[in-house]
This record gives C-alpha cells, sequence and structure tokens, in this order.
C-alpha cells in the first residue's frame, strides 16, 4: 500500500493559516519536491478551491499574476500537472485534472493508497484532521516558520486522540524554517 504523506507550513505558535508563515525559493523547491513525489494529490474543497485559484491560470497561460515570483512557476507547473483528488459533499463538479471523493472517506483513501504507487500527498486542514483520526497519515511533515503570529486556524484542533510520532528527519532552511518529518508510532 502507498503511503500517504501530509505536509504543511505551521508558525511557531502552532498557525497554520498559508499567508501567516514566510514564502522563499528554497522554500518552493522544497515544497515543489515534495508534490513530486506522489502518484497523486489528496485535497478537501478549500484547498483545492485555494491551489486552482492561485496556480492554475499561470501555469497553463506563463502569465504571472503581480504576487508570483519567477521561481514559483516550478510549483505552479508541478501542481498544475498533478492528478488531484477532491474530497467534497458540497462541490457538483470539479477539473484541474481531479476527481470528486465521496462517501466513506476511510474507505475511499483505502482504496486510492491500494492503488498508487509513488504514494499520495495530502495537504489543508480539515481533511488531514480526518484522515489522522483514521490513522490513515503514514507520514507527517511540519515546516516550521521562525515567526509568532498569535491567531489560528491551528493544525489538529478537535483531534479525539493523541497521535504519537517519531522523528525521521530534519532540514533546515536558510529562512529559519525548520522541516521537520515524523512517522506514526504503531
Amino acid at each position: 500500500m502507498a503511503p500517504l504523506r501530509y505536509s504543511i507550513n505551521v508558525t511557531l505558535d502552532g498557525c497554520c493559516d498559508h499567508r501567516a508563515g514566510s514564502v522563499d525559493e528554497e522554500l518552493h523547491r522544497h515544497a515543489t519536491a515534495n508534490l513530486a513525489r506522489a502518484e497523486a494529490l489528496l485535497f478537501g474543497r478549500v484547498t483545492y478551491e485555494m491551489m486552482e485559484a492561485a496556480f492554475r491560470e499561470p501555469a497553463r497561460t506563463g502569465v504571472r499574476p503581480d504576487w508570483m515570483e519567477p521561481w514559483m512557476e516550478p510549483f505552479a507547473r508541478t501542481i498544475d500537472a498533478a492528478k488531484k483528488y477532491v474530497v467534497s459533499s458540497t462541490l457538483e463538479r470539479v477539473d484541474w485534472n481531479a476527481e470528486l471523493v465521496r462517501g466513506d472517506l476511510g474507505k475511499a483513501v483505502q482504496q486510492l493508497k491500494r492503488e498508487a504507487d509513488k504514494g499520495l500527498f495530502v495537504g489543508g486542514v480539515k481533511l488531514p484532521l480526518a484522515l489522522a483520526e483514521l490513522g490513515l497519515i503514514d507520514e507527517y511533515e511540519f515546516v516550521v516558520h521562525p515567526r509568532v503570529v498569535g491567531h489560528g486556524p491551528t493544525l489538529f484542533a478537535g483531534l479525539s486522540k493523541h497521535v504519537d510520532l517519531k522523528l525521521v528527519s530534519r532540514l533546515e532552511f536558510g529562512s529559519g524554517a525548520v522541516a521537520m518529518r515524523y512517522e506514526p508510532r504503531r
């Protein structure tokens, strides 16, 4: 069964708002490499819509919005090309190389893991919480930014049980951010 990997940017005080961390070329290269390790991406509706709005058009047209630096283009191309599965009970349809996932989340994700060779990548906040509750995440990566912001959302708010993890790798970036990868202790 292929692994399901989760990665998220988080501040020292636990905020995982995508606007709260620092953005630089080195961190974008790391995120691009993470996406490239996966056979497919698994998103909830909010993350899917946010990523599509930000990266679909620049990857297709080559026209960058004012906020996008040239070094962000490889990430845009990688996420644009990736197969995507979107967990949503409210969306009627998706495109952008995506399929809707409905029904029993645990069964659906286990089936996707069985069908994948390289593994799956999940991002976001709410969907990973549900997947952690089901014990379906095989690797957690927290890219911790050296910033305190004093607001949320926070990671795994409402988790009903502990998930004990063991550190398997650590990578420091020039910005002071640190990517720590963990596997669940089973």
